[in-house]
């Protein structure tokens, strides 16, 4: 079996409020559509949580236009810690969350009318392209990019879908490209720029000089949720004149405030194990066989990047359609690389959930 990468299928989110925090997200970004709900023990984690088992609950949320999904994560044994220092661009780790839009603009104006915390304004990133950031109540911060492409038009007002990619900083591009471009299959560069940009000047550091490189990938991914996953694009970000950088997650644990990891939907997963072992990142964890999350079930593995940053897998065995029915979508016989019916992809959407 090959190696088949299908797409972000989430950006885990680390908070101290998964209700109100995702009443939030489902108001600017449109990620309505529960995918799972459960609190449970992470006995898999100890090696990312000091040792010992920590219980959390957890939620995945979807939205129909398209893009990978939130999991919103909170420690329900522990408090969720927030870094020590105060986080700049160019530390090391996931740094941003880009969400895409079919119109930056207009998701400009709905933001700024509904009182969300904009950082910076309306402006052309080295692409060309329209973009802005927004800091989310809990300080976390994302960019809303032009799409490249979506699963269905919801109307939503805000023009947003979902995760279109990441920011994330690192101490040296070209030790991580082997991890993003080789094996995450992001080979096209869009630009590699070192300068002093004006569109990052409104964060924090953001006046210094970076090398920046934007990755996409050539073609449509393939696999069961690709066409809802959609495609997406990663940004290293590497500070040149900084000497103070540190790790995002430094002397805390997987699961504390801010993103924790970034989920890639996956088959194949023994022959990935083997490529990730051969190019120098090997699994940290591996669930082996199917990890039951109550509702939804599957293999998921760790690997991190050459700063640390925690990159998830998941080749999903099992999720749920319409839980009440006993509906679920079983996914291991499935010919690995196949897409999902587009009418069994919009049947999700029924587990939306309406404020």
């Amino acid at each position: 079996m090959e190696k088949i990468i299908c797409g972000i299928q989430q950006m885990g989110i680390g908070v101290p409020n998964v209700q109100e925090i995702w009443k939030w997200y489902r108001k600017f970004f449109g990620v309505n559509v529960r995918v799972f709900e459960e609190a449970a023990d992470a006995p898999l984690m100890t090696r990312y949580t000091g040792g010992e088992v920590h219980s959390r609950t957890a939620t995945l949320a979807l939205s129909m236009e398209g893009g990978g999904g939130f999991e919103i994560w909170q420690f329900t044994s522990r408090n969720t810690e927030k870094p020590q220092f105060s986080v700049n661009l160019g530390d090391y780790g996931l740094y941003c969350c880009k969400i895409k839009s079919r119109n930056v603009a207009e998701s400009f104006d709905y933001f700024k009318k509904h009182g969300a915390q904009i950082i910076g304004d309306l402006i052309e990133a080295p692409n060309g392209k329209l973009s802005f950031f927004v800091m989310d109540p809990n300080g976390n911060l994302f960019q809303i990019v032009e799409g490249r492409g979506y699963f269905k038009n919801t109307n939503f007002p805000s023009k947003c879908g979902g995760v279109a990619g990441s920011i994330i900083g690192v101490s040296d591009i070209d030790k991580a490209l082997p991890l993003y471009r080789d094996i995450l299959g992001y080979t096209v560069v869009e630009y590699d720029q070192i300068a002093n940009f004006k569109d990052l000047t409104s964060l924090p550091a953001g006046d210094g000089k970076f090398r920046r490189v934007l990755l996409v990938h050539p073609e449509a991914r393939k696999g069961p949720f690709a066409r809802l996953l959609g495609p997406t694009e990663i940004e290293l970000v590497q500070s040149i004149d900084r000497t103070d950088c540190k790790k995002i997650f430094e002397n805390r644990f997987w699961g504390d405030w801010g993103f924790i990891h970034l989920c890639f939907d996956v088959q194949g997963m023994n022959v990935l194990k083997q490529e990730c072992e051969s190019k120098g990142f090997p699994f940290t964890v591996d669930s082996e066989n199917t990890f039951d999350m109550g509702e939804a079930g599957g293999r998921f593995s760790y690997i991190e990047d050459p700063d640390g940053t925690w990159i998830e897998f998941v080749e999903t065995h099992k999720v749920p359609v319409m839980k009440k029915w006993g509906w679920y979508i079983n996914l291991k016989n499935k010919k690995p690389g196949k897409h999902l019916p587009n009418w069994m992809l919009h049947a999700m959407g029924m587990n939306k959930v309406k404020d």
